[in-house]
């Protein structure tokens, strides 16, 4: 029984919601985007309930359609910045872009939050999908979809070889002979790639965790194959088991064929659980939020994921319109699939956009049932943990207070912490430096 596997979970921080409206509901305060004591009061909440991260997402572009949580968010190296100083174990996990930002510098910031926390510090790696991004870098050209993946992977190696310009034990700190580092345990980088030039070495020593853990989102061909390569964790998003099941064995194939460990490559789909006294409950708690989005607001939330196309231009209540290549530059794998279920199900603009904007969970119910959905995807082989939304308020808290406990009795979710460190509690390796690694001829 020591030795079963267990869930993992992250708590996705996400203000007033992704919902369209959702800052409209009572409950809901419509300042949470940018309230710092509510990110305070969410976090030690989701470490009361031993979750292995907190995550911040984010984005780089904005227009006057943008859901209401994009129009005035908190940054989040800043944010997670200040959230470790309130917290003791629980990981901290933040987006940013390797697209629209410098490795020297990104490489210091989460090699700051990783001292800071103690080892909790988590990156999400993305590429930046939408075009209109380049506006706010000197209109610098946005690269291809294939294209922003290479960056992507010179970016991290830059980052990698950044974050091991110090040997763990370089800092003597002897006052008696004055030796304040070992010379022979600092590694200049000088890297020089088709698109980063970066000598190094970075001014900040590593973490107990060794470096940050690496999240990614890909779904694309060329997605996968990068977080299957590279990334410790990957965040996915299916709305039935046999999907992610179908998503879970390639990722792990993947991974193998890569030379890398199965088991160190985490996967996490996104889901929404809606807990509820009884079913019904459940459901009226989802109607509650559902309700409040009009078929406008609907089509503007759709359009985002489509370089902010107007959809208003054609009829409502005929079949999705033919966009032809749209969107496939943008979120690919997302785009690609609205297209394709709309065709396959003869889905008019109307259903589509009610559905991206209003999306039911599979999670949905009283806390036993939530489990047993959550024990099934698990155990069926369709995740190693999950990424939890907040599909209604309160879902934290209920998840929290009323699901844990469950999966705890059934020995499925810790009772305590197992590490300091968010390589510790995923149950990945420490990352060792591979200037250490090579002496010790275990290669890089």
């Amino acid at each position: 029984m020591a030795n079963r596997r267990q869930i993992k979970f992250g708590a996705a921080l996400h203000g007033v919601g992704g919902n369209v409206s959702g800052w409209r509901h009572p409950k809901i305060q419509a300042d949470a985007s940018v309230n710092f004591e509510l990110y305070k009061s969410w976090t030690r909440k989701a470490e009361e309930g031993k979750l292995d991260f907190i995550f911040i997402a984010d984005g780089l572009f904005i227009n006057e359609k943008s859901i209401p949580h994009f129009l005035n968010r908190f940054e989040p190296i800043a944010l997670l910045s200040a959230l470790a100083s309130q917290s003791t174990n629980i990981g901290l996990v933040g987006t940013l872009s390797t697209t629209y930002s410098e490795p020297f510098t990104v490489a210091r910031q989460f090699g700051t939050i990783d001292k800071i926390s103690g080892g909790r510090a988590g990156w999400n790696i993305v590429t930046s999908p939408l075009e209109g991004t380049s506006a706010n870098f000197n209109n610098k050209a946005h690269p291809e979809h294939d294209e922003r993946y290479e960056i992507a992977a010179e970016y991290l190696e830059v980052m990698r070889g950044l974050w091991d310009s110090w040997e763990d034990d370089a800092f003597v700190r002897d006052k008696e002979t004055g030796v304040f580092f070992d010379p022979e345990k600092l590694h200049t980088l000088n890297h020089s790639g088709r698109y980063f030039s970066v000598q190094g070495p970075l001014n900040i020593a590593r973490s107990p965790q060794g470096q940050p853990v690496i999240f990614q989102a890909g779904s694309s061909e060329v997605g996968k194959n990068f977080a299957s390569k590279e990334a410790d964790a990957i965040f996915t998003g299916h709305e039935t088991i046999e999907d992610a099941v179908s998503f879970y064995n390639d990722i792990k194939e993947r991974a193998r064929a890569f030379g890398r460990s199965p088991d160190e490559v985490l996967v996490f789909p996104g889901i929404g659980p809606i807990v509820g006294e009884t079913e019904a409950d459940a459901e009226r708690k989802y109607r509650e939020i559902a309700e409040l989005v009009t078929v406008e607001k609907a089509l503007e939330h759709l359009g985002r994921f489509f370089e902010h196309h107007d959809f208003s231009q054609y009829p409502l209540d005929e079949l999705f319109p033919d966009i032809g290549e749209l969107g496939r530059n943008s979120f690919q794998s997302g785009t690609d699939k609205i297209k394709a279920d709309a065709k396959a199900n003869g889905w008019t603009l109307r259903e589509v956009a009610l559905r991206a904007a209003t999306r039911r969970s599979e999670f949905i119910g009283t806390p036993a049932q939530v489990a047993d959905r959550i024990q099934q995807w698990f155990e069926g082989g369709a995740a190693d943990g999950f990424i939890l939304f907040e599909a209604v308020p309160g879902g934290l808290e209920d998840f929290v207070d009323l699901v844990v406990p469950i999966l705890q009795e059934r020995g499925l979710f810790r009772t305590e912490y197992e590490s300091d460190t968010l390589r510790g509690n995923l149950g990945l390796p420490f990352r060792e430096n591979r200037y250490v690694k090579e002496r010790a001829g275990i290669g890089s």
